[in-house]
């Protein structure tokens, strides 16, 4: 029960400070002059995605348990691609995805690739070459992140500066100090940190009472609470009707979740490459994220005009592969 108790309390100061640092991680950018840029869309899915950074690096390099580091890699991955669902049900009559730029697309598909060579990793772990304890494949994660930036700043900067020329003047942070966001944004971020290097242990303590074993537990469980900031971000910018910056900073999470986090948690995890280390069952969440993206660029190029109930076929597609791995992964459970 005691532990639960700490589940819950971690978890909780995660969810918190995640959305603090968001809020004032934008605050710092708009003051910097880097918000209403490439660099400010980078800069807000880099803070939303620091819970599953810490939580990570925990796992991996404090308590050694690489199957809640990747489950809770994947399963934000999936729950993210969830929340497109969830800001169509909130978005009114027109579909979500009918809404948004359809330059996300090119986002999405860098995302695919990347979760394409984790399967790759996974499957054929044994056969891929490592310098040292490092797979070469985190190379080609962290390779593809980069390429990807750089690709989406020249496709998109015209449009990004024009777009977010529009959202300076919805969102005005005058009355909030340079130096107090600075402040605030770095006591959050210590709050994440503390409280994000002992989900790991915790959750494996949990895996075993309940008998969820560690790959579902992260991938469920701690995937949500990790995954809450960008909830909070998304549903905010769906308000400020910036459905674009909802929608790219969920791509863009799920790209700096396997092209960085993966990346760096192989790099602190000692043992040997990640990816040979762990359970087969990730490869399922890894391929449902992909089908889920794969489903929303279908939505982003042929635009349904109407919802077929509270939300479009799309999201009914998205919402029902969640769904279906979820029962995979809890029949497969170790």
């Amino acid at each position: 029960m005691l532990t639960w108790l700490f589940f819950i309390l971690c978890s909780a100061t995660v969810v918190v400070g995640g959305v603090q640092l968001s809020k004032y991680g934008d605050i710092i950018a708009e003051k910097t002059g880097m918000g209403r840029t490439w660099i400010g869309v980078i800069l807000l899915a880099s803070v939303t995605s620091l819970p599953e950074l810490f939580t990570g690096l925990s796992a991996v390099a404090v308590y050694r348990v690489p199957n809640i580091a990747v489950g809770d890699v994947l399963g934000s991955c999936m729950f993210n691609i969830l929340i497109i669902a969830l800001l169509d049900a909130l978005g009114g009559s027109a579909p979500i995805t009918a809404r948004v730029y359809q330059g996300q697309v090119l986002t999405a598909a860098f995302g695919i690739l990347a979760l394409a060579l984790v399967c790759l990793s996974i499957v054929a772990a044994g056969s891929i070459p490592a310098v040292g304890w490092v797979s070469v494949a985190s190379a080609g994660f962290f390779v593809i992140y980069l390429f990807a930036m750089r690709t989406i700043f020249i496709y998109e900067r015209r449009r990004i500066a024009t777009f977010v020329e529009e959202v300076a003047e919805a969102v005005n942070y005058e009355h909030v100090s340079f130096r107090y966001a600075v402040a605030r944004f770095s006591l959050n971020a210590v709050l994440v940190i503390v409280a994000a290097t002992y989900l790991p242990g915790l959750s494996a303590e949990l895996a075993a009472l309940t008998g969820l074993g560690q790959t579902f537990f992260g991938t469920m469980f701690v995937a949500l609470t990790t995954s809450m900031p960008e909830v909070v971000v998304a549903v905010a910018a769906l308000r400020m009707n910036a459905v674009d910056m909802a929608v790219g900073n969920i791509f863009g999470s799920n790209l700096f979740n396997v092209g960085l986090i993966l990346a760096l948690d192989d790099l602190f995890y000692t043992p040997g490459p990640l990816l040979a280390q762990v359970s087969a069952s990730h490869i399922l969440a890894a391929i449902a994220a992909i089908a889920m993206t794969a489903v929303a660029v279908v939505g982003l190029v042929y635009r349904l005009e109407r919802k077929a109930f509270l939300v479009a076929r799309d999201s009914l597609g998205i919402i029902a592969i969640y769904v279906v791995t979820t029962t995979l992964l809890y029949g497969a459970r170790e």
